[in-house]
This record gives C-alpha cells, sequence and structure tokens, in this order.
C-alpha cells in the first residue's frame, strides 16, 4: 500500500535532482537500517557514483543559464530514473505493479522536472547569483526532505509532494512571461557559448 506514496514522492524528488533522490535513500537504506529502500541504492559502487553525480549536479545548478543547460540534458534523465525507482519500489518484476508504479514514478518525475526548470529560466532572468543560488539550495533541501520521508513515512511524503507539485504548477502559470524571457535569454547565451570542436 505504501509503494504508491513512494513512487510518487521519489518521482518528484527524481525530477528535482534524480542522483540526490538515489543519493539519500541508498544513505538512509545503508546507514539508517530503514527496509523498504531497494538494495541495489544501497551498494558502494551506487553510493560513490551518484555522490559524485550529485555534487556536479549541485554545483551545475547554481551557476545561470548551465543549470538550464544540466536540466535540457536531464530532461530524459530524471523521468527515467523516476521511473526506475517506482519499479523498484514494486519489485521490479515485471508485473502490473510495476508498470504502474514506474509510470507513476516516471510521469511525476517529468512534471516536477518541466516545473522545476521552467522555474529556473524564470529565476535566470535576474541579474544577480543570489536568487538563482538561493533557489537552487531550497531545491537540494526539498529533494532531501522528501526522500528522507519517502523512507521513513510515505504517505506524508505524496501528501508534501501534492502540495509542493501544486504550488510549482501555480508558480509556472504566474511566472508565464518571465520564462518565456527568460528561454529566450537562454537561446542567446547558448548562441554565444563556442562549442568544442
Amino acid at each position: 500500500m505504501e509503494m504508491l506514496p513512494a513512487a510518487f514522492a521519489s518521482g518528484w524528488a527524481s525530477g528535482i535532482n534524480a542522483w540526490g533522490t538515489v543519493l539519500v535513500l541508498g544513505l538512509l537504506g545503508r546507514f539508517a537500517g530503514i527496509e523498504n529502500v531497494p538494495a541495489g541504492f544501497q551498494r558502494t559502487d551506487v553510493l560513490i557514483v551518484v555522490g559524485i553525480l550529485c555534487l556536479i549536479e549541485v554545483v551545475a545548478d547554481k551557476i545561470p543559464y548551465i543549470d538550464s543547460a544540466w536540466d535540457a540534458v536531464s530532461t530524459v534523465i530524471r523521468p527515467i530514473a523516476g521511473a526506475v525507482i517506482g519499479a523498484l519500489y514494486a519489485g521490479a518484476t515485471g508485473d502490473l505493479a510495476t508498470v504502474t508504479l514506474a509510470a507513476v514514478g516516471g510521469v511525476t518525475a517529468l512534471v516536477s522536472h518541466l516545473t522545476k526548470a521552467g522555474i529556473r529560466l524564470a529565476v535566470n532572468t535576474s541579474p544577480e547569483p543570489v536568487t538563482n543560488v538561493a533557489a537552487s539550495s531550497a531545491g537540494d533541501v526539498a529533494v532531501t526532505g522528501v526522500a528522507t520521508l519517502v523512507a521513513l513515512a510515505p504517505v506524508a511524503a505524496a501528501v508534501v509532494v501534492a502540495i509542493l507539485l501544486a504550488l510549482g504548477l501555480g508558480a509556472l502559470w504566474y511566472l508565464a512571461s518571465r520564462i518565456r524571457r527568460g528561454w529566450a535569454s537562454f537561446q542567446r547565451w547558448r548562441s554565444r557559448t563556442p562549442t568544442p570542436a
């Protein structure tokens, strides 16, 4: 019964920072003895790799326009991560429950990713880096908190995520004109950035 809320909430966290979600869940499973965390997340090699990738994402996410470039690449990665986490919570047996939880995790990750990417485009329209760092740090805290709740209280995590998702979608609607300006600004930045030969 708790697998659906766990897939939903971890999918949302994956849409913000997939590597951070796996890292927090893996550390809780490995060192806090949380039994419902998939065993694959707790392996030493997985923890090292996702730890390095999480560190790269945390740094990249704080730099204007680099964050949007990273988000563009992550449009494929984050929903897949959400789907995989959902499938692993179901036991990855290939049955209907696995497919359902994978779909819930993947779709939720896609929606939260697109919400985050849109809001960050709007934030990039401000000329100073403080709002960018603050927005990124808020995302880091939210991912850590939600992933921890997924491991300890999946239903509570799902309630928190439903609220955060609604607030994020509301912010997207409110910031629509700034998001368009941010996209245009990102396109100009991308056209000025030299590509490697």
